[in-house]
């Protein structure tokens, strides 16, 4: 729904809100939805007016298929999500800033569920460098944490990051004892 050459073209005919929605609704028909209901209203909330919808989609292009370095574009795309129109709850959370770079491209991202994952990482004898703020430096750590899961657990044969996010939920969810 929203491939390179496809969300190219509807950004170039000014389809802002368009892409707002296509990404929203790629988030929901997920089999279990990643981001909790407020953050689903108050992306919703911050992509209705036009500017919103513009900032949204251009960040997240940028995003997902900028030119600029990884670190670059993770940072652009957390003050992207920063500085969207705000209702009544916040949308700078870990999960809507990495939900969508893992959807579209589970080869290079990963999720972050911040209690989950920062259960997982205790478990696995990792140091996350966690803060709940949105960074760079704490996403390159969990970045870190998935590269040793996928070394340590090479011989099960992750083949994405999905895989990989998979592992660090049964490691760190209070469903799997």
């Amino acid at each position: 729904m929203l491939g390179k050459r496809q969300f190219r073209s509807l950004l170039r005919q000014g389809q802002h809100a368009e892409i707002a929605a296509r990404a929203i609704k790629v988030e929901q028909q997920s089999r279990h939805s990643m981001i909790f209901s407020f953050e689903k209203m108050a992306l919703r909330d911050a992509t209705r007016s036009s500017s919103g919808a513009m900032a949204f989609a251009e960040g997240l292009y940028e995003f997902l298929y900028g030119a600029r370095s990884f670190e670059n574009r993770f940072v652009q795309w957390v003050e992207v999500v920063s500085g969207l129109p705000r209702k009544q709850t916040r949308v700078l959370t870990w999960p809507l800033v990495t939900v969508f770079g893992f959807i579209a491209q589970p080869e290079t991202h990963i999720f972050l569920k911040p209690l989950v994952t920062r259960a997982a990482a205790r478990a696995y004898g990792f140091d996350l460098s966690y803060k709940a703020r949105p960074n760079w430096n704490t996403y390159a750590s969990l970045l870190e944490l998935a590269a040793r899961v996928r070394r340590d657990q090479r011989a099960l044969g992750p083949r994405d990051m999905i895989d990989i996010q998979s592992f660090l939920w049964v490691q760190g969810s209070d469903e799997y004892s």
